[in-house]
């Protein structure tokens, strides 16, 4: 076992034995066991399961997110008050302030890639099982806790003609090209890349607030906007189908859930939070942060105690000598 191998292990484990469980259950009701369809089904539950889980995480990127946003303005004031300096103490003063910024805030850069980080795994053991499946089948070995039988089924299922292990560059380096894995591949990459544009769109597009908008880091979230679709389209083209099914899903999952949360708890400035107030308006309801400003100012606040004046005491005359 290699040192990738070592690593991945306790994942493969893990979304091997979700899928087994997946694979008897719809067995169970009636699917056929040596069915792709069986298989791909596997795969969307291994997908809605490991994203519950994740909630708790997505509303830690959600409040991260938005306070990202609150701290714009502080951190447009540290960097015109830096502006121009280039020395490197003036450099290592900017990072202390900035850091101590993120601090106050309770946030960091890197916590809106939080859920992406920790999916990443289990999407790897994904990859590295289907890519090994026919390896091991023709071995008579199973896959994490798939049994040998499991392990032939799984290396044999296809959808539409097209196996869940075959890649687009697979067909064309295998010297004979299958018309349904280039189709289906063609289909899922465009799929998977354009769920994912639309998901980061949306919420440059609806959930940001103006200062966030023309904050430094928006020029870096436009590039991402960009970058992370084109990553995931060139290297899709190695993906097994399987995979491109479980990324597919995924990201939809994140469209879904995302849309949800823009609609019904927007960040306050932000358009989203106008479209709400008009469709509350509509309806007769006060805007939503008005009820909950209103809720606060309800909140019956701990009488005070009334300060008791301290007596003096009184200085006594001095006897005259």
């Amino acid at each position: 076992m290699g040192f990738f191998d070592t690593i991945l292990w306790p994942f493969q484990f893990v979304v091997t034995w979700i899928l087994r469980i997946c694979h008897e259950i719809l067995t169970a009701i009636g699917l056929n066991e040596t069915s792709g369809w069986n298989w791909t089904l596997s795969i969307v539950l291994l997908v809605l399961l490991i994203r519950a889980a994740l909630i708790p995480v997505f509303v830690k990127q959600i409040k991260a997110q938005r306070a990202m946003q609150a701290l714009q303005p502080d951190l447009r004031k540290l960097q015109a008050k830096y502006k121009g300096k280039k020395d490197q103490l003036s450099q290592q003063a900017m990072l202390a302030e900035q850091r101590e910024l993120f601090k106050r805030h309770k946030t960091n850069p890197l916590s809106s890639c939080l859920p992406l980080l920790i999916q990443m795994p289990f999407f790897f053991a994904l990859f590295h099982s289907l890519n090994n499946a026919r390896g091991a089948s023709e071995n008579e070995e199973g896959i994490g806790q798939l049994t040998v039988t499991q392990t032939h089924h799984f290396a044999d299922s296809s959808i539409f003609g097209a196996g869940l292990s075959d890649t687009f560059l697979g067909t064309f380096n295998s010297g004979s090209p299958q018309i349904s894995v280039i189709l289906i591949s063609v289909v899922m990459i465009l799929a998977m890349v354009a769920s994912q544009f639309i998901t980061q769109k949306q919420i440059m597009t609806k959930n940001m607030t103006k200062e966030a908008l023309e904050g430094p880091f928006m020029q870096q979230q436009k590039m991402m906007l960009y970058i992370l679709p084109l990553v995931f389209g060139i290297g899709g083209i190695n993906f097994p189908i399987g995979v491109l099914i479980y990324w597919t899903a995924t990201n939809l999952w994140t469209l879904g859930q995302q849309y949800w949360i823009i609609r019904n708890n927007p960040t306050p400035g932000s358009q989203a939070e106008r479209e709400l107030n008009e469709r509350r308006a509509a309806k007769g309801l006060p805007p939503i942060h008005e009820k909950k400003k209103k809720a606060e100012e309800e909140t019956p606040e701990e009488p005070e105690l009334p300060k008791v004046q301290r007596s003096q005491p009184q200085r006594k005359n001095r006897r005259k000598k």
